[in-house]
């Protein structure tokens, strides 16, 4: 799992998610797999089912297009046939695709919603600067890369105006 990978399953599992990441699905008969669908959260506080794919390439849209495509419609086939077989098919799925851009009037992507890759980290960010100082509301270390963003937004004593 690559670092966007590892910092959206993170966030997910940080806000409730029952999060399932890099997971095959659709085996094949003659061997393999159909698609790997890389975070996929449910959470049973809200009945919601986010999925998202990000990606670092430097493919063009029309290329992007056909990938997310591929694996939001295999998203859609087997999220309650091989991940989470216990849930209704009714549940509707968020599909996010995270991006290095969003190019103004480009908002969806292979059926998804379109996140550039800063307004991913802008939310996160948001989200964990709310908690504050490291030592009055500290995220558990089993989030390492959120608890760093912590440190790095609110420090350990008190919130700090980051250096420029």
């Amino acid at each position: 799992m690559n670092h966007l990978e590892t910092l959206v399953a993170e966030y997910l599992d940080w806000q409730g998610f029952l999060v399932r990441r890099n997971t095959k699905v659709g085996k094949l008969a003659h061997g393999g797999w159909a698609m790997e669908l890389d975070i996929v959260g449910y959470n049973p506080h809200t009945g919601t089912i986010v999925h998202y794919e990000p990606s670092t390439d430097a493919h063009t849209w029309a290329k992007r297009e056909e990938r997310f495509g591929a694996k939001f419609a295999r998203g859609r086939e087997y999220i309650f046939t091989e991940l989470f077989t216990w849930l209704s098919e009714d549940i509707e799925i968020e599909q996010i695709a995270i991006c290095p851009s969003h190019p103004k009037g480009r908002d969806t992507l292979g059926g998804g919603r379109l996140v550039s890759i800063d307004e991913f980290i802008h939310e996160v960010r948001t989200a964990v600067a709310a908690k504050g100082p490291l030592r009055q509301h500290a995220i558990s270390e089993t989030y390492p890369l959120l608890r760093t963003i912590q440190l790095m937004m609110c420090g350990y004593n008190s919130v700090f105006t980051p250096a420029r």
